[in-house]
């Protein structure tokens, strides 16, 4: 196929989880025979934070506006077996008229932040995207699975809503030999405000009541208010490259899942299964669906509260701990990497095409998969 993704950053990964989900779907898909043109708004806080400004699998380009979009782009737009536009696209909802508009292949708009999607679509005050234009897309992709896609197809009549989780790299993402583990417990993410409890709960008190234990949490826009234990090692942020050698200088690493996808369900971060590749022993805190993805106690450890976290760390083995984090990179491996979900987009356009064709997608593409 010849695909055109309009995506929030594929060349900046600060302070959001959408570059890293972008490279590793993008390189699949090239893996897998096709071609991609993608589309990224320059805006100053990525353009002054750029670790991949030129990514070596695909076509990059910039564009300034939406009219911008239109009179450079409109092109391959209608030239395009597929179309996708992300969530939080700067101006999403004029993208994805012109999209709607211009496309004649198939068009998939591609949710990686469905439950706070779904609660402003309630209303209809999401920037980045209109509920009249839910139905018009021949695909809803979801970062969210379970009963949330029900919701997209009968609540907000998306004509064909599919799950299409992140994903991992394995190329950037694999075990970093190191002559010893730094860290007992660390984690990796931008501050969130309904995620810092969690990171209380579930870390910065650990730290507190075993002062001999080794801590860090990386990531961006922590506010000057939040006050880490002398024995948490704090780093602003770390580009994709550095997080293998991060997540592989740690016995253990955490994960923490925001309010929405909790209450959601089946909604996994990208930093789980970069984690889990890296061959980093998970403790994360429980949400509907996880058990799908990972093996809670044989793949995964669930935590509710420091008092769990602190008898992972000082009471498992280190050989029981080596086989977790052994079948957790197992798991990840044979099931969450972007060619799997490459593979995935390729039955869903398939699928959307055959069940319900619209006027100018082509037959030409449902034979090509």
């Amino acid at each position: 196929m010849n695909i055109v993704i309009l995506g929030l950053s594929i060349t900046s990964s600060w302070g959001n989880g959408h570059a890293s989900t972008y490279r590793a779907l993008v390189r699949g898909l090239v893996s897998r025979g096709h071609t991609v043109l993608f589309l990224e708004r320059d805006i100053p806080w990525y353009a002054n934070n750029r670790d991949l400004p030129r990514p070596p699998y695909c076509r990059l380009a910039l564009y300034a506006d939406v009219a911008e979009l239109k009179t450079r782009f409109a092109a391959d737009i209608a030239a395009a077996d597929l179309t996708i536009v992300g969530s939080y696209v700067p101006d999403g909802i004029a993208v994805a008229d012109v999209v709607l508009r211009g496309a004649t292949g198939c068009t998939a708009f591609y949710d990686i932040d469905t439950p706070v999607t779904l609660a402003r679509l309630a209303d209809d005050r999401a920037d980045y995207l209109a509920r009249r234009q839910v139905p018009l897309f021949d695909l809803y992709l979801s970062f969210t699975g379970g009963p949330t896609l029900e919701v997209l197809e009968r609540q907000f009549h998306a004509r064909m809503a599919r799950p299409l989780y992140c994903s991992v790299d394995p190329e950037v993402h694999g075990p970093v030999p190191a002559p010893h583990l730094k860290y007992d417990l660390s984690y990796l993410g931008t501050y969130s405000d309904d995620r810092q409890p969690a990171l209380d709960r579930l870390l910065l008190e650990p730290a507190r009541r075993w002062a001999q234990g080794r801590f860090a949490v990386a990531g961006a826009q922590y506010p000057e208010d939040v006050t880490f234990p002398g024995n948490v090692e704090r780093t602003v942020h770390l580009s994709p490259r550095e997080h293998p050698a991060f997540y592989s200088q740690s016995r253990f690493t955490l994960n923490i899942t925001r309010r929405e996808m909790i209450a959601a369900g089946y909604s996994p971060s990208v930093r789980l299964f970069e984690a889990a590749a890296c061959g980093t022993a998970i403790i994360s805190d429980s949400w509907p669906g996880l058990a799908t993805l990972f093996v809670p106690g044989r793949e995964i450890l669930i935590a509710g509260n420091a008092s769990d976290v602190l008898g992972q760390l000082r009471d498992r083995s280190e050989s029981s701990r080596a086989e977790i984090a052994k079948r957790g990179r197992d798991r990840v491996l044979t099931a969450h990497t972007g060619t799997h979900r490459a593979i995935e987009l390729e039955r869903y356009v398939s699928e959307a095409t055959a069940r319900s064709p619209v006027e100018g997608t082509g037959g030409a593409l449902v034979r090509s998969l």
